[in-house]
């Protein structure tokens, strides 16, 4: 593995971190900000504890989880369809670099970037709400497992994509959906029973369970379902990576 190739594009996707802050890292802890203020403290305060667990802090694992996905979708989709827009994608893919390599860069540097953010939102929110993590560990390997899986699902977007409202198109009209209704802001237990069986069919509901229980030993289903769903989303994922690269479905020279 060449690993001076890695480090020339990872270094490269987090410089246009750095030079575009207010909208990579600013923008996303300004509006989880604003949600921690509305929901965690005007409507928190009047709302009854779950799980023995204040709202406002309830509210914490889902809201982190929420730009951990969206953001983990939009850099790794940014970074690799911006070089198909602009033609140096041919390059890329003409140079000595492996598709494993050009994986590896790309979501390692979009991964990084959530994992980055999704710590100082973590530390914005304890000036919020009390904020207590049982599990670190376990909350570190579900941070690091849900950034790197849906930087994938991301590349895997900027592959499939022919156009930039194609990138937005997946994360507003499917992810965050299924983020709001996964439990972000509510146990399912609170549901009819009904709505919680279809719940299950969520399966951001597990991220935002799991991500959950490592910070307060409370699950809306089990922890080992949880890391397994995550797990198997993952596989998915790689997978559809290296089809793709074994046919060479848009992205051949």
């Amino acid at each position: 593995m060449n690993f001076y190739a890695i480090r020339a594009i990872y270094l490269f996707e987090m410089a246009r971190t750095w030079r575009t802050l207010l909208q990579s890292i600013v923008s996303p802890v300004i509006s989880t900000s604003l949600y921690f203020v509305v929901f965690g403290s005007a409507i928190g305060s009047h709302m009854k504890e779950i799980g023995g667990v204040s709202y406002g802090s309830f509210i914490v694992p889902g809201l982190i989880m929420l730009s951990l996905l969206t953001q983990s979708i939009s850099n790794a989709s940014f970074g690799i369809y911006f070089p198909k827009f602009v033609g140096t994608i041919y390059e890329l893919l003409s140079a000595p670099v492996s598709s494993l390599e050009i994986v590896v860069s790309y979501v390692g540097a979009a991964a990084t970037k959530s994992i980055i953010l999704g710590l100082i939102i973590l530390a914005t929110a304890a000036l919020f709400v009390p904020l207590h993590i049982e599990h670190p560990l376990w909350m570190m390997l579900f941070l690091v497992l849900t950034a790197v899986t849906f930087s994938l699902f991301g590349f895997l977007i900027g592959i499939w994509a022919d156009g930039f409202e194609k990138l937005q198109l997946v994360p507003l009209l499917i992810v965050t959906p299924l983020t709001f209704l996964g439990g972000s802001f509510y146990s399912i237990d609170m549901l009819p029973p009904f709505w919680q069986k279809v719940t299950l069919f969520n399966p951001v509901l597990y991220l935002v369970s799991g991500f959950r229980w490592s910070f307060y030993g409370v699950a809306d289903v089990n922890i080992g379902v949880s890391l397994g769903m995550t797990l198997a989303f993952l596989a998915a994922c790689l997978v559809a990576v290296w089809w793709i690269f074994k046919t060479g479905w848009r992205i051949k020279v």
